[in-house]
């Protein structure tokens, strides 16, 4: 049996991780990561008190210790930060992934070590396994509606050892499940929606907060003027509602499709698979983190460049500065960069990367 510290969230799934190890004979203590509190009066619900108070009352359920563990400084310093500076140079982050890297299991994994506890458990739907030469490897979760192995894609091999994901092996109804037969206080809570760490607070809110409008021209690909934009930072390629331009055509959509930053515009297109921009097979990935093997040489792999996308086959090539290329079979839709890339080997994680460039 193994001495483990939970990360207790608020929320159901967490919850269960915490009751299933206990029931397995693990020496079991939940802590809470305290990461924003939303003092800077940004509009929005940050709902971490409840989430303290529904964690303190699960760990009371359990019989096991409960801690909140200060986290604000290095959450500003290492997500917080990411995130504003990404927008202000116009590419898109991904916070989800970053936190799991470095706060799940980068600050609050080194704080664990530091107390005793040999892992860090969290509620996340993935699976871990140890292969025959002795490392661990992620695999995705049971539930293939609920697997979350693509927000671990950048964690790093010794992160891996440590991480303990009790929920993995079960479905969604299933943890429902376990949490009434635990009688747990989240039992019935609803799953929580909103971002790594803003809660219910607009995206928008919290980037003009931060990083003042620039407006600007919004053209189609012929470089018309179609009106004005708010500010590149608050627009993704592939956007098709909130951009402002209405589009004449019966069933058919305008999207963003580019972002030109010297200019100050950006570019509209038809959601079609010809529209200029908005469709690419090619890209090059960067910031790579390789599980348990590297990527340097050619094979094929399956590549997920979103969460809620599907895995793609694609052509892997290292090239120079420790960089991939990659080559769908397939055209991929609205590739970002600053966006994540899971790549898999089949239904085993090998790592990841963030999208640099498409050609």
């Amino acid at each position: 049996m193994a001495k483990v510290l939970v990360g207790l969230s608020g929320g159901v799934d967490s919850a269960v991780a915490a009751a299933l190890l206990v029931e397995q004979g693990h020496e079991v203590a939940a802590g809470y990561m305290k990461n924003w509190i939303n003092d800077e009066g940004i509009p929005g619900d940050c709902p971490w008190e409840q989430d303290i108070e529904d964690g303190r009352a699960v760990a009371k359920s359990l019989g096991i210790e409960y801690r909140v563990i200060d986290l604000i400084d290095a959450y500003r310093d290492r997500i917080v930060e990411y995130l504003i500076e990404g927008y202000r140079s116009g590419i898109t982050p991904n916070p989800d992934v970053w936190c799991n890297r470095e706060m799940k299991f980068g600050v609050f994994l080194d704080y664990a070590l530091s107390q005793g506890f040999e892992h860090v458990a969290t509620g996340h739907y993935a699976r871990r396994r140890t292969l025959s030469e002795g490392s661990a490897a992620i695999l995705r979760g049971a539930d293939p509606n609920k697997d979350q192995s693509y927000f671990l894609s950048l964690m790093t091999q010794r992160q891996a050892a440590h991480a303990l994901f009790p929920t993995g092996e079960m479905l969604k109804p299933e943890v429902r499940e376990v949490a009434r037969r635990f009688n747990l206080p989240v039992a019935e809570k609803k799953d929580s929606q909103g971002i790594c760490f803003l809660g219910q607070v607009k995206m928008s809110d919290f980037l003009r907060h931060y990083v003042a409008d620039t407006p600007g021209e919004i053209i189609d690909l012929a470089g018309k003027v179609l009106g004005e934009h708010r500010g590149l930072h608050l627009y993704t390629l592939g956007q098709r509602k909130g951009h402002g331009v209405a589009s004449p055509r019966d069933g058919m959509a305008y999207v963003v499709v580019g972002k030109d930053a010297a200019k100050n515009q950006l570019i509209v297109g038809w959601d079609t698979p010809d529209s200029q921009g908005l469709y690419t097979q090619e890209c090059t990935v960067g910031s790579l983190s390789a599980l348990n093997e590297k990527f340097d040489t050619q094979r094929l792999i399956d590549a997920q460049p979103r969460y809620r996308a599907k895995a793609e086959p694609a052509l892997l090539e290292p090239i120079e500065d420790g960089k991939i290329h990659l080559k769908f079979q397939r055209p991929q839709r609205a590739i970002a960069p600053g966006q994540i890339c899971a790549l898999y080997d089949g239904g085993r994680l090998l790592g990841g990367g963030v999208f640099e460039s498409t050609r």
